[in-house]
């Protein structure tokens, strides 16, 4: 047990380490000069504070949120802060349509897309899971089937500029958490999507990037008022440096990234390397290629 504790823990905690803190940082800010970027639910909160971080690094931007007249002054502050160009598109991710929809105006504002920065939200109050399943449907909608259809319609322009998707999840979507069935069962929908997605991207040579990004308790003003009262010794990270985070994620291409305390890691995941090393070689490729040609 004394040689466990001196020589197998020291090791593991290194082990942890390496894979729970990046060794280099390579990004620079002018790495979005002139890059052409949606950020949805950008009216407020950590979409606001990405939009902030693109403009002053000289993005174009089209960003979205409900709330027309807020979205609006993040725009008008965008072009103070310097942005190459921004544009807003108001509306609902309840309306599939109109999540569709968006994707292609940008594209024909910015004439092209580099980047997709998905992080709208319906959250809805802590509670049990009262069987309202209807409520349950539009939380879907919003959190789960918005989001595919924006990665949809963004992915030719995105194959074309090998650009990047960047989802801003939740640990309760890789831990199960009491108050939030709801919301929980769409960021663990998220995860399940586009880690496979990310494998397919991979065995089919598509150079185009997802990072997931795993956010804990951040000082937003929505999610304190969410949580206030709920969680007890637990301090809210600085929403300005964990967007950072996540806009770094993104133009590095990590595959995850988290930001629960304070500091930003990638995330060790030990399945998707099992998957990625072993279970992606067991597929044949161009056998698969030749059968879905058939009718």
């Amino acid at each position: 047990m004394a040689l466990l504790k001196k020589c197998f823990l020291p090791a593991l905690g290194l082990l942890l380490a390496y894979y729970f803190y990046p060794t280099t940082d390579n990004f620079r800010p002018e790495m979005l000069q002139g890059k052409k970027v949606i950020v949805t639910g950008a009216s407020t909160g950590i979409g606001e504070q990405i939009a902030y971080h693109l403009a002053r690094m000289g993005a174009h931007l089209v960003v979205t949120a409900w709330t027309e007249e807020k979205t609006e002054e993040v725009i008008s502050e965008c072009l103070k802060l310097g942005a190459a160009s921004a544009h807003f598109i108001p509306g609902t991710m309840e309306d599939l349509v109109f999540a569709e929809q968006v994707v292609t105006k940008a594209g024909k504002l910015m004439v092209g897309l580099d980047m997709l920065i998905l992080n709208h939200v319906r959250t809805g109050k802590l509670n049990y899971f009262d069987g309202d399943v209807a409520s349950l449907c539009k939380t879907m909608d919003v959190n789960f089937f918005s989001f595919i259809t924006m990665t949809s319609a963004a992915l030719p322009m995105l194959k074309d500029t090998s650009g990047s998707i960047v989802l801003v999840s939740s640990v309760s979507g890789k831990i199960s958490s009491p108050f939030v069935a709801g919301y929980s069962a769409t960021k663990f929908a998220l995860d399940g999507f586009y880690s496979s997605l990310q494998t397919e991207f991979q065995m089919m040579n598509v150079n185009a990037s997802i990072t997931l990004c795993i956010l804990g308790y951040i000082g937003t003003e929505t999610e304190e008022k969410f949580l206030s009262g709920i969680l007890k010794n637990v301090k809210p990270a600085l929403k300005e440096e964990c967007t950072l985070s996540i806009i770094k994620g993104g133009v590095l291409r990590q595959k995850e990234i988290g930001y629960l305390f304070s500091v930003s890691f990638s995330v060790w995941n030990p399945n998707r390397m099992i998957n990625e090393c072993f279970v992606s070689q067991k597929y044949d490729i161009d056998k698969f290629k030749e059968n879905q040609q058939l009718p």
